[in-house]
């Protein structure tokens, strides 16, 4: 079974693959996924920069990571945050 940051990754890979691909794009979307817990995707979050930084981080309800890897220019899910 998928984790929560497994089936985010997969919706915000799509959304990065367009030409109209944008990190607000992504959050914007990501927003709309009742599993982010946002309380503590702020938190992991603090100090984040899009100009620098890209996208964040987003923390699952349960317990999962969905994390943008820049090199491959995509999104993953981890198990833990």
């Amino acid at each position: 079974m998928a984790t929560q940051a497994q089936q985010l990754a997969r919706a915000l890979n799509i959304l990065a693959k367009s030409p109209q691909f944008s990190y607000s794009k992504a959050r914007a979307a990501a927003r709309t996924d009742g599993n982010v817990d946002w309380p503590k995707t702020k938190a992991r979050n603090d100090g984040f920069n899009p100009e620098v930084d890209g996208c964040e981080s987003f923390v699952m309800n349960d317990g999962s990571l969905c994390d943008w890897l820049p090199s491959h220019f995509a999104f993953t899910g981890r198990p833990h945050a």
